[in-house]
């Protein structure tokens, strides 16, 4: 029989992630939102997560390596797979993927979130960008 997981609430996934060696800071409001929300690191990456409305974590920013103090967005062109700010973009190594892939594992299991088999079997881009479609209908 299958095991279900509960959801931690926020203020314990706070101190679970604390208690396994992230570093957890109060986050800039660029949203301007005012939401209450920390960035968590480990690793050289880091996401930005706030208290959901019913009292769970809610995921920000999606986990991805500190480029300048800025987390990068994981992007995939068929060939290579690149590490992208608003400012710069570098190519990904076998280091940044294995480095963005544990953290994010870690930082599921510390909030209490289902970990899905795809995204369990290695890291996943935020965008696919194939250059050899564009154009195709």
């Amino acid at each position: 029989m299958a095991k279900t997981k509960q959801p931690r609430s926020f203020t314990d996934a706070l101190a679970t992630l604390a208690g396994h060696q992230f570093d957890v800071s109060a986050a800039r409001d660029a949203s301007g939102t005012g939401a209450k929300a920390f960035q968590v690191r480990k690793y050289g990456c880091a996401a930005e997560i706030a208290a959901a409305a019913d009292g769970t974590t809610e995921l920000l920013a999606r986990p991805g390596w500190l480029l300048n103090g800025v987390i990068s967005r994981l992007v995939d062109r068929g060939y290579q797979k690149f590490l992208k700010t608003p400012t710069v973009e570098i190519p990904a190594t076998a280091d940044h993927l294995h480095a963005i892939h544990e953290f994010g594992e870690e930082l599921k299991e510390g909030v209490g979130a289902t970990s899905l088999y795809n995204e369990s079997l290695g890291t996943t881009s935020d965008r696919y960008l194939y250059d050899r479609v564009k154009g195709r209908e």
